[in-house]
């Protein structure tokens, strides 16, 4: 093989690794449904749950974390982790997709997505 060809071949392989990268991106991405609401457990035990159509700002775990739903979204605005200031916590971003989830370790408190519309997208089977 000469030169020229070996070249156009590293370029095809770039190119098909680029492509297969975009595609498990938008799979993985964009697969999951919206969900509907958010179950917030600390430990196993459930302790709360909450409509993501519904708006409105709670505070769980007895003081230590403040859950803010707006949007059809919920995220963590304070928390009080004793090792890492709450920081952690509330870094996680907005979450409103099933599967998604919030976890602060520190209080062992979790908020996870569930239930609503499922795309139909099925990455394992």
């Amino acid at each position: 093989m000469n030169r020229a060809k070996k070249h156009l071949w590293d370029i095809v392989l770039i190119g098909g690794c680029l492509l297969l990268a975009g595609l498990l991106f938008v799979f993985l991405r964009l697969g999951k449904g919206e969900g509907s609401e958010v179950v917030v457990k600390v430990g196993s035990q459930e302790i709360g749950r909450y409509s993501l159509a519904v708006d409105g700002v709670f505070v769980l775990n007895g003081g230590t974390n403040t859950l803010k739903i707006e949007d059809g979204k919920a995220w963590m605005i304070e928390a009080d982790c004793p090792k890492t200031g709450g920081d952690v916590c509330t870094e996680h971003g907005k979450i409103s997709k099933n599967g998604q989830m919030i976890t602060c370790r520190p209080n062992k408190l979790t908020v996870t997505v569930i239930g609503g519309e499922d795309d139909g997208i099925d990455l394992i089977s």
